[in-house]
């Protein structure tokens, strides 16, 4: 048996996945499905400023403004841009404080979960709440305006808390980086 004819099958799985893939990709459904080249650079565009006018985003993907607006206006329509918001700059806004807290929970399950989470999500110092897997239940990001306020806020949250088991937390002292956008 030569080389090749023993290679031959794995190409063949190579290439089904590769198929698959594709077709994973590029499946009704996926946040690709109808948008091509202009379509990705237009959110890539937009991503990076959202004040930018439909008239200047159209001169640079090369579309009369009309498309643009067209395009635009149907990638809102699907779901695909979810919202426009201003992004803040955290200190001139009084929020200087950054810190990451882990929470393990006493109780699991779905029902446990919700609560904290929506208690959590309440809290107007939390900007950032999420159900993970591992050896936590919970990460939350904190944007916190000195040390008084997260010590009234782990009160509340945490220690007065009778489902939460304990609670770690990291204060950022250099953000190394902070994206919000998805590229695409």
């Amino acid at each position: 048996m030569s080389l090749f004819s023993r290679l031959k099958p794995f190409a063949f799985v190579v290439r089904d996945c590769i198929i698959l893939q594709f077709y994973c990709k590029y499946t009704e459904g996926s946040y690709a499905a109808g948008m091509d080249r202009i379509d990705r650079k237009l959110l890539n565009i937009l991503q990076g400023d959202a004040s930018r006018t439909n008239v200047d985003m159209a001169d640079e993907v090369g579309l009369s403004p009309s498309s643009c607006l067209r395009r635009l206006q149907r990638l809102r329509a699907s779901g695909v841009i979810d919202r426009i918001v201003a992004i803040l700059n955290p200190a001139k806004a009084g929020r200087v404080l950054k810190a990451l807290v882990t929470v393990e929970l006493k109780l699991h399950g779905e029902q446990h979960m919700r609560r904290f989470l929506d208690i959590a999500s309440a809290e107007e110092a939390v900007s950032h709440a999420y159900a993970v897997t591992g050896a936590t239940d919970v990460v939350l990001m904190l944007r916190l305006r000195d040390m008084e306020e997260f010590d009234a806020l782990c009160d509340r949250l945490f220690r007065d808390q009778h489902n939460v088991a304990r609670f770690f937390t990291m204060v950022v002292i250099k953000t190394a980086k902070e994206e919000t956008a998805i590229r695409l």
